[in-house]
């Protein structure tokens, strides 16, 4: 019984060498300088962000505009194929039919591909906000001498949260005096 107690505490020894390791390294990042910066208000909030936004929304109106005007094309002939089928003869009332499902069908392929386009200029343009956002929080790591600094987190206590200061940074506005 004696010997088997003193293999349980060499098997544990490593284990309770590498806590009392580690708790001084977590003891002297806890006295560190910690930041978080919540990226989803940057992409929302930041003058680029909007900038950016406001810049899609330009270069697509044309196309969504053209798509509205396919949609009301199609509701239209929907319209007229429901209150027309009864009275036309067959033969008519197919071809309205596979007119229509051409439309529609033309319709859902130029909606997909608006979508993905739309999606594919917005990640680049958001890609290069979150990039200019990703050099202002390296500045400030540095010359603020944050030990480290999270995007996102479950939790942070508004004390460490940097956000503003980088949207402010991304604005070219100067930085508050650190409290």
């Amino acid at each position: 019984m004696h010997m088997h107690l003193k293999s349980l505490i060499a098997a544990a020894a490593p284990a309770i060498a590498a806590l009392c390791l580690a708790a001084p390294a977590g003891q002297a990042l806890a006295q560190g300088k910690i930041g978080v910066v919540l990226i989803e208000r940057i992409v929302r909030d930041s003058q680029p962000a909007l900038r950016a936004q406001k810049k899609l929304e330009v270069e697509f109106a044309k196309r969504e505009t053209e798509l509205g005007k396919v949609a009301d094309q199609l509701k239209r002939a929907q319209d007229e194929l429901e209150k027309d089928s009864v009275t036309m003869p067959e033969a008519q009332r197919r071809n309205k039919e596979r007119d229509f499902n051409d439309l529609n069908r033309e319709f859902q392929r130029k909606q997909r591909e608006y979508r993905e386009d739309v999606n594919q200029r917005r990640n680049e343009e958001l890609g290069q906000v979150i990039e200019q956002a990703n050099r202002i929080i390296r500045q400030i790591a540095e010359s603020e001498k944050y030990d480290i600094i999270f995007q996102e987190a479950a939790y942070a206590n508004p004390r460490i949260d940097i956000t503003d200061k980088v949207i402010k940074a991304m604005e070219g506005k100067p930085p508050a005096v650190a409290k």
